[in-house]
């Protein structure tokens, strides 16, 4: 069977329809606190792989690994993130600039960052991104979304712990 134009145009702009439990109230409001979270992700992620990128100093090699191994960690939640908006029916992230007008995170395009500025910004960074996954899970525990807020737990603790080995490394010695 050959499939026209029209058809195969029409099957692009059909409108996923996942089917879910949950009412379509807490699809638009998890979706929409699961795309903010999704852009943060990335925004985070980039941000730690700049750092990472541009790291220098006595402590080098150190700061260099771990933030390497961040940046893998905070990648590894992207497609949870978005496959669990998707499980819920809603749309995800799509491009770049969809993620920067999503973000709530800030970038930092500066030429130059001390490592010390590189280590707090990404602690203070990291705290953000965990007040921000708690009022998400908020959000869930108050719309009954049990499966959402069971992934949020283990990134909230990761999120934690980044934020702490991030303070420990910046601390003067």
């Amino acid at each position: 069977m050959t499939t026209t134009l029209e058809s195969a145009l029409a099957r692009r702009q059909a409108p996923l329809r996942t089917p879910t439990a949950l009412g379509a109230e807490v699809r638009r409001d998890v979706g929409a606190a699961l795309a903010a979270l999704l852009a943060d992700a990335f925004a985070l992620y980039l941000k730690t792989k700049n750092f990472h990128w541009h790291m220098s100093g006595p402590h080098f090699r150190d700061y260099h690994l771990m933030l390497d191994e961040q940046s893998d960690q905070i990648f590894a939640t992207t497609d949870p993130i978005a496959e669990r908006a998707r499980k819920l029916g809603s749309t995800t992230l799509r491009s770049i600039g969809d993620i920067s007008r999503h973000q709530r995170l800030l970038d930092n395009d500066a030429t130059f960052v001390t490592p010390t500025d590189m280590l707090a910004e990404l602690h203070e960074d990291n705290l953000r991104l965990v007040d921000f996954m708690r009022a998400t899970h908020a959000l869930c525990d108050e719309q009954g979304d049990l499966a959402t807020t069971s992934l949020l737990e283990v990134w909230i603790d990761e999120a934690e712990r980044r934020a702490w080995f991030l303070f420990e490394a910046g601390r003067a010695g």
